[in-house]
């Protein structure tokens, strides 16, 4: 269960590979790709500062995929998020997740990401034409992890 935050970008096919090398049983792989926009809530988006607390970010991240992994049958599971300046169009995070049938994956792979948006300690400034602000988790988010607590 690999679990990183760097503030280097990452190589998607890389990271998908090795983790796929791993295990030869892995019948499916879902994939989450999250990258900065150009454009939120009607301002234009020229960067985005993420910030985090180094330890216990990542044990949150580990946390969010043993869930994951107690929920559904799994292979393994990987997050990489970054943090420190980024620019639209920059990827930010990184969600994989293997198992031997794309149901278990998929739904995974949703699980982690809502818990990610949502509870994870990280936060973002999107600096704008406007100004700094802080961006919050949307409604929606919280909808969507919600959905998990049933």
């Amino acid at each position: 269960m690999p679990v990183r935050i760097q503030e280097c970008d990452f190589d998607l096919s890389a990271e998908v590979a090795a983790l796929r090398k791993a295990n030869r049983q892995i019948g499916a792989i879902t994939v989450f790709l999250g990258t900065v926009r150009d454009m939120n809530e009607g301002s234009e988006v020229q960067g985005m500062t993420l910030e985090h607390y180094p330890g216990m970010t990542e044990k949150a991240l580990e946390e969010i995929v043993e869930q994951a992994k107690s929920r559904w049958k799994i292979g393994d599971a990987l997050v990489v998020h970054r943090v420190g300046h980024l620019l639209p169009q920059d990827q930010i995070v990184l969600v994989v997740v293997t198992s031997a049938h794309r149901g278990e994956a998929f739904s995974a792979c949703e699980f982690i990401m809502d818990y990610l948006k949502t509870a994870a300690p990280f936060w973002k400034k999107e600096q704008t034409l406007d100004g700094g602000r802080w961006v919050d988790a949307r409604v929606s988010d919280d909808a969507a992890m919600a959905r998990w607590k049933k």
